[in-house]
């Protein structure tokens, strides 16, 4: 079952000047937990809800009249958190703006010791009615996991992007990171940076674009 961590929403706000450097401050409020309660609300949408497994252990109730079995249910422990908020700090046009995203958490609490992969992906940032001068494509948006940066638990940890010379662009979704447990449970952090390369031509506004991490 994937897990998604609810996209990060990027704003840029470019200032126009004619006469000074371009400033690019940028604010990142980013996605609250993807992760699931132990136990599901009847209105939970559709598109949150997960496969269910059966409890461990729990006697099977008999449904009277059907001759059928009944057996309690929970979500499946596989989770994804993602930070709350940072700021990106400033640039200028034709420039770059590199900064850490905050820390990013897998939790595997899974019977046996299947393995995990946390994806992520972005959208193009645009401002105004997102003109080539109001977009900044994902071609310009890079990104780079860093090593882990806190753990518990027994198992393997492997970051899809240890540098910042192993960074890549997010034109398409990339692996962040994956690992594998040993014995239940198991978590994993890292603090992923994002670079942000700043076309020469932007157009001054406030743009905005998502960035999503899953895992599954």
């Amino acid at each position: 079952m994937r897990r998604v961590g609810v996209g990060v929403i990027v704003t840029a706000t470019l200032a126009g000047s004619t006469t000074l450097p371009v400033a690019l401050p940028v604010a990142l409020p980013v996605a609250l937990s993807a992760s699931l309660p132990a136990s599901l609300p009847a209105s939970l949408p559709a598109s949150l809800s997960a496969p269910l497994s059966a409890v461990p252990g729990l006697a099977p109730a008999a449904q009277a009249g059907t001759g059928t079995a009944l057996v309690p249910l929970r979500a499946d422990p596989l989770t994804i958190t993602v930070p709350g908020s940072v700021s990106l700090g400033s640039g200028s046009r034709g420039g770059t703006i590199s900064a850490s995203m905050g820390t990013v958490t897998v939790i595997d609490s899974r019977g046996g010791i299947p393995p995990w992969t946390a994806t992520v992906s972005a959208t193009n940032f645009t401002t105004g009615s997102g003109t080539p001068a109001q977009t900044i494509t994902t071609a310009n948006i890079a990104y780079w996991s860093g090593p882990v940066t806190a753990s518990s638990g027994v198992g393997t940890r492997n970051p899809g992007e240890p540098t910042a010379a192993s960074r890549v662009a997010l034109t398409s979704p990339v692996v962040a990171f994956s690992g594998r447990k040993q014995a239940p449970p198991m978590s994993t952090s890292w603090q992923p940076t994002l670079v942000i390369t700043i076309p020469s031509n932007a157009a001054a506004g406030v743009y905005t674009g998502t960035i999503t991490h899953s895992v599954a």
